[in-house]
């Protein structure tokens, strides 16, 4: 069962620890699919379009609950609760599968991170677009929407096989139109 959007904006403001953390990642969420369902049009993708909007407006849930967790753990805290609550596994896995370009089990064991030892890689069509339309926007104060040229850069840090994979996001998907959708929100291009 996939939830509405009415369900989903529902959850976020239940678990958000105040109405600006709710404005900030729902927005954020929001925005993702946007920028995914731009792709799917453009690219005529063929994905299952209420499942990407659903993990769009879902992914980034577990960020209400850090609670002083370091911010990798969102996911998997977002794809615990999703389960707990009953939502299929399928909608969970978004929440633990898009982070920057995805991290493998060496990743976890070479950086000391604090997250089970597993592959947290996006594998579906509809996982990889979440991915992908993610990177496109960030939380941060205040939010902004990035280019491909400006998170390749990113991305680059933590190695070659991460910006590989990311160049291969760019080639699947081609970069998204975001001038419309900083004129609708109100944030600017980086």
């Amino acid at each position: 069962m996939i939830p509405s959007p009415e369900q989903i904006r529902s959850l976020h403001k239940e678990i958000a620890p105040s109405a600006e953390a709710f404005d900030l990642v729902y927005t954020h969420c929001e925005i993702v699919w946007a920028i995914a369902a731009q792709l799917i049009e453009a690219r005529n993708l063929s994905v299952d379009a209420e499942l990407v909007r659903a993990g769009c407006l879902l992914h980034d849930i577990g960020v209400h609950l850090l609670d002083g967790s370091e911010y990798i753990r969102h996911g998997i805290l977002g794809e615990d609760l999703l389960l707990r609550r009953g939502f299929p596994p399928v909608l969970a896995r978004f929440c633990a599968h898009h982070t920057g370009a995805g991290i493998t089990r060496d990743d976890v064991l070479r950086q000391h991170l604090p997250l089970p030892v597993t592959d947290y890689l996006a594998d579906s069509g509809e996982e990889r677009l979440l991915m992908y339309a993610d990177k496109f926007h960030t939380k941060s104060t205040p939010p902004v929407f990035v280019t491909a040229t400006t998170y390749a850069g990113r991305v680059s840090r933590f190695g070659a096989a991460h910006a590989a994979r990311f160049s291969a996001l760019v080639t699947e998907y081609s970069e998204p139109d975001l001038a419309p959708l900083a004129r609708e929100f109100g944030h600017a291009v980086e």
